[in-house]
C-alpha cells in the first residue's frame, strides 16, 4: 500500500435516509476507481459496504462500514452510515472521524426522515458539508426541487458545483460550474447550448456565495463582478472547510453518471486532513486547541467496534496526528489504561489490506486490542490530551432481555456485551427494583438486530418483552402493630415479640428506624436483628413485590425469653409485624415520572399533544425553533416504554424525544389495584 501525506487524503462520511443510495454510491466509486472489478448490487447481496448477513437479508445498511480508493494520486476514505434512525449513533460517532460529511439525497423523494435526522446531527459540528443528489436517472428525479426541499425544511442551503445534464432516462452527464465544461462518461466537452444560461447563472450564484464568506473576496467581486480562478479556488476550499458554503452535486449510483466528476471535485475542493488540522481537545477539564501534523504528537480516535465471529473485534480508528505503528503501546485517557497496536488494516468492507502503520489523516482498523472501546482517545503514553467525545442520544426504547433456554443463561452475558459494544447507543442494566436485565436503545429495529446477532454469531437464543415498571411501595397513614413469634416443637424453641409504630416520612427521606426500647424488655443485642428483618421485608415489598420506601418504624415495646429468644426469632417477628401493620397504613404505589423533550414538526403538534394527555402525560411548556416545536412534558415510565413507536406513527417518523428521570409520584388507585391483584395472583 502506498503512503499518503495528509494533504493527499480525503475522508468522506455518507449520511442520509435509507434508500437514498449511499451504499450503491460507494459501490460505484469503488468500481470506477478500480478498487473492485465487478459492480455489486444491493438486490444481489454482493456490495462491498453491506456485507453483514443481516444487511444482505434485509437489503439495508444496519451498521457503519468503511472503504477506500486510490484515485488520481489521492486516497479517499469512505464511511457509509446506516440511514435508519435506530442506528443514528453510528453516524454520530463517525462525524469526528472525517473532515467532510456528504449528505446523500434521493432525487425522487426529496426531503426524507433520515436526511432530516442527518442534518440535525450536523448542527454546531465543525465539519465540511456537501449534498449529492443521487438517483438522477429515476422517474420523477428533480435536482433543483430536491435542493429547494432541503432548504425549505431544514434551512440548509446547498450551492451547485455540478449541474445535471438531463434527468430520468435522459440523465447523461454533469456540468462543472467552475470549469464551465460538460462531463459525460465518454469525456469532457462544451456545455450544451440550451444549458449555457443555467450554467452561467449557477456560476454567478457560486461566486456570490464564496465572496460573501470573506471581506477581501467580497470587495474584489463587487469591483470586478467576478472572482479570478485563484480567488475562486482558494475562497471555495476555505468556505467549504468552514461549513460556510455547502456544494451540491448530481449523480446516479445506478448508471455511474456524475460519480467520477464528484470524485474529482472532492479532490479539488473538499478539505483534506491538512486543511482541517486544528482540533478541540481536553487537557484535564480545560478545553484547548491542538494542531494535528504529519510528524506531530500521536492523537487518534477509536470510533467503532465491529465484532467478527472469526477474527474477533475490529476497532475502526482515525489517526489525526503523528502515526501509529504496529507493536506500539499507546494510552487511553478515558480508561486510564494502556493498549498495544497489533495487526493493522485498511478496510474495504470486510476485505482487509495489511499495513504496518496508520498515518496522520488516515483511517484504518486494528484487531486484538485489550482495553480500547468505541469513543476512546488514542494518545502517546505520557500524554495529557483527550478528545472531546460526541454525545450519544439517551435511550427511547426499552426491553427486558433474558436467555430463552436455561442452557444459554451462562453464555448470554458475554455474547451480549460483544454485540452491544458495536453500538454505543445501547445500554444494558440490571434494574434493582425489578431484578430484570433491561436493554435500551433507539428503537425496535435495533433491538431485533441484537437478537439476530446473538443467535447467528454466538448461537444464543434470547427473548425480549416489555420490562416491569420499577414501582415502589409506601404508606399514606400511620398504625401500630404487634407480633409475637413463638414456636415450640421439641428441643429449643423460638420466641420474639415486637411492638411497632409505623408512619410515613417525607417523600425521598427513605427509611427511618427508631429504637425506643427502655428497661431491657428486648435485649440490646437483638435490636440489629429487628432492623434487619425490616430492611429485608422492605426490599421484597409487602403489597405488590416492590421495594418499600419513605417509612418510619419505631420499636417501642416487646418481650423476650431467656432461653428461646434468638436473632432469627426477632427477625421473623419484625418482618411479620411490618407486613401486618403496613396494610393498615393506607399503602400506595409510587411510579417513576420522566421529563421528556418531544421534538416534532409544527404540523403534527395537535395530534402529539392530544396523545400525551391519553398517556397520563403533562405538558409543561413549549417553544418553536425553526420549523420544529419543542414540547416539554412529563410522563410515567409505564406509558413511556412504548411511546417511541407511537410517536413515529403519529409524525410519519419525524418526531423524536429525549428523556431523563424526574421523580416518583403516586399511582392512580385503579392502576394500583390492578398491579396488586396481578402480584397476588402470581404469588398464589
Amino acid at each position: 500500500m502506498k503512503d499518503y501525506e495528509m494533504k493527499k487524503i480525503r475522508n468522506l462520511l455518507f449520511m442520509g435516509s435509507s434508500g437514498a443510495g449511499k451504499s450503491s454510491l460507494a459501490e460505484q466509486i469503488f468500481f470506477q476507481a478500480q478498487a473492485i472489478n465487478r459492480l455489486g448490487k444491493i438486490d444481489e447481496g454482493n456490495t462491498v459496504m453491506d456485507f453483514d448477513a443481516e444487511e444482505i437479508a434485509r437489503k439495508n445498511s444496519l451498521s457503519l462500514s468503511l472503504g477506500f480508493v486510490n484515485y488520481n494520486d489521492h486516497k479517499i476514505n469512505i464511511l457509509d452510515a446506516p440511514g435508519s434512525p435506530d442506528f443514528v449513533a453510528d453516524a454520530i460517532v463517525a462525524i469526528p472521524a472525517v473532515e467532510n460529511v456528504v449528505l446523500v439525497a434521493n432525487a425522487t423523494a426529496g426531503f426524507e426522515v433520515g436526511l432530516e435526522l442527518a442534518i440535525e446531527q450536523l448542527e454546531n459540528k465543525k465539519v465540511g458539508k456537501a449534498v449529492i443528489v443521487n438517483r438522477m436517472d429515476n422517474e420523477h428525479a428533480d435536482f433543483q426541487k430536491t435542493l429547494d426541499s432541503i432548504y425549505e425544511n431544514s434551512g440548509l442551503r446547498a450551492t451547485p458545483l455540478l449541474l445535471p445534464i438531463g434527468k430520468e432516462g435522459a440523465f447523461e452527464g454533469v456540468i462543472d460550474v467552475i470549469a464551465m465544461k460538460a462531463i459525460r462518461p465518454d469525456g469532457v466537452s462544451d456545455i450544451p447550448a440550451e444549458l449555457q444560461d443555467a450554467a452561467e447563472e449557477a456560476k454567478m450564484h457560486l461566486m456570490e456565495a464564496v465572496a460573501e464568506t470573506d471581506e477581501e473576496l467580497l470587495n474584489s467581486f463587487l469591483e470586478n463582478m467576478e472572482l479570478s480562478p485563484e480567488e475562486m479556488m482558494g475562497g471555495l476550499k476555505k468556505a467549504i472547510a468552514n461549513g460556510e458554503v455547502i456544494p451540491a452535486f448530481a449523480c446516479s449510483a445506478n448508471t455511474g453518471v456524475g460519480v467520477k466528476a464528484f470524485l474529482d471535485a472532492a479532490i479539488s475542493y473538499l478539505p483534506s486532513p491538512a486543511e482541517a488540522s486544528v482540533l478541540e481537545i481536553l487537557k484535564g477539564d480545560e478545553k484547548a486547541e491542538f494542531t494535528a501534523t504529519q510528524n506531530g504528537e500521536l492523537l487518534g480516535y477509536v470510533f467503532k467496534l465491529y465484532s467478527d465471529p472469526n477474527m474477533g473485534e475490529y476497532a475502526y480508528v482515525r489517526i489525526y496526528s503523528g502515526g501509529l505503528k504496529s507493536g506500539t503501546e499507546f494510552y487511553l485517557p478515558e480508561k486510564d489504561a494502556k493498549d498495544k497496536a497489533g495487526n493493522m488494516y485498511y478496510m474495504l468492507g470486510k476485505n482487509r489490506h495489511d499495513t504496518s502503520e496508520i498515518k496522520a489523516g488516515d483511517i484504518g482498523a486494528m484487531v486484538k486490542l485489550k482495553n480500547a472501546r468505541a469513543l476512546n482517545t488514542i494518545a502517546a503514553l505520557n500524554s495529557k490530551m483527550a478528545l472531546v467525545m460526541p454525545e450519544i442520544p439517551v435511550p427511547t426504547y426499552w426491553q427486558m432481555i433474558r436467555a430463552a433456554n436455561q442452557s444459554d443463561e451462562d453464555k448470554i452475558g458475554a455474547a451480549l456485551q460483544r454485540v452491544i459494544a458495536e453500538d454505543p447507543s445501547i445500554r444494558y442494566d440490571l434494574v434493582a427494583e425489578t431484578h430484570e436485565n433491561v436493554i435500551s436503545g433507539m428503537g425496535e429495529q435495533q433491538m431485533a438486530l441484537v437478537l439476530k446477532k446473538l443467535k447467528n454469531r454466538y448461537k444464543v437464543d434470547a427473548m425480549m418483552k416489555e420490562p416491569r415498571i420499577p414501582y415502589k411501595e409506601t404508606i399514606t397513614g400511620s398504625a401500630e402493630s404487634q407480633y409475637r413469634h413463638k414456636k415450640q416443637s421439641g428441643g429449643r424453641g423460638q420466641y420474639g415479640e415486637v411492638f411497632f409504630r409505623i408512619k410515613p416520612t417525607e417523600r425521598g427521606e427513605g427509611f427511618q428506624f427508631v429504637n425506643s426500647i427502655v428497661g431491657g424488655v428486648i435485649p440490646t443485642n437483638f435490636i440489629p436483628a429487628i432492623e434487619k428483618g425490616l430492611v429485608e421485608t422492605m426490599e421484597k415489598g409487602v403489597i405488590a413485590g416492590y421495594q418499600v420506601v419513605d417509612i418510619s418504624v419505631e420499636v417501642y415495646y416487646g418481650s423476650n425469653h431467656d432461653v428461646d429468644s434468638s436473632e432469627m426469632a426477632f427477625k421473623i417477628a419484625s418482618s411479620m409485624a411490618l407486613k401486618e401493620g403496613f396494610k393498615n397504613c393506607r399503602p400506595v404505589l409510587l411510579e417513576p415520572i420522566h421529563d421528556l423533550v418531544i421534538i416534532v414538526p409544527s404540523e403534527y403538534m395537535g395530534d402529539v399533544m392530544g396523545d400525551i394527555s391519553t398517556r397520563r402525560g403533562r405538558i409543561m411548556g413549549m417553544e418553536q425553533r425553526g420549523k420544529k416545536q419543542y414540547l416539554n412534558a412529563q410522563m410515567p415510565v409505564a406509558e413511556m416504554y412504548l411511546y417511541y413507536p407511537a410517536l413515529k406513527s403519529l409524525t410519519q417518523g419525524r418526531g423524536r424525544f429525549t428523556q431523563s428521570f424526574s421523580h416518583y409520584e403516586r399511582v392512580p388507585d385503579d392502576i394500583t389495584q390492578r398491579v396488586v391483584a396481578e402480584w397476588q395472583d402470581s404469588d398464589e
